[in-house]
């Protein structure tokens, strides 16, 4: 950057409030759809239980599958004006959505919302580390990363509100003024920030990953209904196989590529990705059997079902700057293995739930699950941040949001399948809830299964301590370095 050109403004307190109030509306939406399953299940859309999983995984997997192509974008054309661009296009989806008369129209509205939450979540964080000073830095990446977290405890609770008293129509047509208003706010509040021509959004590595991925969720959503050796389904693998190996040449032999497949030659990186995909895999899992869950088989309204997860937040709060310390002095390993651990005990204990247990006994399990995800996440994300060099700290936030979204979008995937395969959604309410119990715990176990496996791969990839651990901040994000003033991040 020339010395004479002007210097973006520091960031106002306003500035940051309306960043995260948009960080947090797009979070909430990939968790709020779960509390409306079973309304949208008996509504007149009538889905399937395949389409049932596509609505909730159309948002992931585009939101996914942009992430990281979203952060170059902004780079280099101004990150105010794709966040501005990112809202108008959450509001369009929103509005699709709720203006659905068919499972198709509703899954296309929720991908239009996802990719408007793919521009909306790296342009704030830009913004927010471009305009902060170095003193300020850290404190206000840790209130971006609270606005994530709250997110997914506003849309749940968001979601069961709009169940008990509204139509499922109506969380999306509130989507559209609450996007207007914070367009507003943004193009009123927040600065500019200075573009790199540099940055390189690569649309053709962009296709590749999302096709791979898009093309993997469907293999394995269709796979109960069509028969895991139907031709669409080995088709589906097959494509999602090609696709992945084709993104990965084009990663090393483009002068820019989305992502160089050679930072996971680090195997603190690979197992750093690896983790926080596995942690979320397991979070979403049971965010997509717990509303059914607490509805079909407790009898709890929507609204109290979307207000029993609350202690699901208690550790996710509470337990990271315990992870922090733990991290300090015992290192990467214990920390991670031992939180993605007890995730998978948790989803083990869950999995034992049935009609008569109390839901004492429940939210004890939640606080399970909360405890290894306080836990593992500050030490996960500083096995990526500290295998990558400081000027590539944007590639280690865009791998690590990616990866929670991914895991996110197989977990609902798998648990989904297994919940179809034996307990269908357009059935006599009697009977759904006979059928829901034993499938709920072959789908937990399933997933704990998986996730304990991948901690085995997370505990031999970590070594001890990171060789140069980034200093955390009360949430466990890493605080950004001082010494970097000018650093970007996708």
């Amino acid at each position: 950057m020339s010395p004479y050109a002007p210097k973006a403004p520091g960031l106002s307190r306003s500035a940051l409030y309306v960043l995260c109030a948009c960080v947090l509306v797009a979070q909430s939406m990939v968790a709020a759809i779960n509390l409306l399953i079973p309304q949208l299940a008996s509504s007149a859309l009538r889905p399937s239980s395949s389409e049932l999983l596509w609505a909730v995984d159309a948002y992931v997997i585009v939101f996914a599958g942009l992430l990281i192509p979203a952060g170059a974008l902004g780079d280099r054309f101004g990150r105010k004006g794709v966040l501005l661009a990112g809202l108008g296009l959450f509001a369009a989806g929103s509005a699709t959505s709720a203006l659905a008369t068919a499972p198709a129209a509703l899954i296309a509205g929720r991908g239009v919302c996802g990719a408007g939450a793919a521009l909306i979540m790296p342009a704030t964080m830009s913004i927010l580390v471009t305009l902060a000073t170095p003193g300020r830095r850290a404190q206000a990446l840790a209130t971006w990363t609270l606005a994530v977290g709250l997110g997914g405890l506003a849309g749940n609770v968001g979601g069961g509100l709009v169940g008990q008293f509204l139509s499922w129509r109506a969380l999306f047509w509130a989507m559209v003024p609450l996007a207007a208003l914070l367009a507003l706010a943004v193009a009123r509040i927040a600065p500019r920030t200075p573009a790199q021509t540099g940055a390189a959004p690569d649309p053709v590595g962009s296709l590749l990953l999302t096709g791979s991925l898009t093309a993997l969720v469907y293999g394995i959503i269709e796979g109960p209904s069509r028969g895991w050796g139907s031709v669409h389904v080995l088709i589906a693998f097959g494509l999602g196989a090609v696709l992945l190996a084709v993104f990965v040449v084009h990663g090393l032999r483009a002068a820019h590529p989305l992502l160089d497949p050679r930072v996971f030659a680090s195997p603190g990186l690979r197992a750093g990705v690896l983790g926080t995909a596995a942690g979320f895999f397991g979070l979403f899992a049971l965010f997509y059997v717990n509303s059914q869950y607490l509805q079909y088989v407790k009898g709890f309204s929507v609204g109290l079902a979307g207000v029993a997860i609350v202690p699901l937040t208690v550790g996710m709060a509470l337990v990271p700057r315990l992870g922090a310390r733990w991290l300090d002095r015992y290192g990467i390993r214990p920390v991670a293995g031992g939180g993605l651990a007890l995730i998978g005990v948790g989803l083990l204990l869950l999995s034992t739930a049935d009609a008569g247990t109390p839901y004492a006994v429940y939210a004890v399990h939640l606080l399970v699950i909360s405890a290894g995800t306080g836990l593992c996440a500050p030490a996960l994300t500083v096995a990526v941040v500290s295998e990558l060099p400081a000027h590539r700290s944007g590639l280690g936030s865009g791998l690590n949001t990616a990866a929670r979204e991914i895991g996110a979008a197989l977990g609902v995937a798998v648990v989904g399948t297994v919940l179809a395969s034996g307990a269908g959604p357009n059935r006599p309410a009697a009977a759904r809830a006979a059928d829901f119990v034993p499938a709920m715990a072959e789908g937990l176990r399933v997933v704990a299964a998986v996730l304990l496996v991948a901690t085995v791969f997370v505990v031999l990839g970590t070594s001890g301590r990171p060789r140069s651990a980034p200093t955390l901040s009360a949430d466990g994000a890493p605080a950004a370095d001082p010494r970097e003033g000018e650093r970007e991040t996708v």
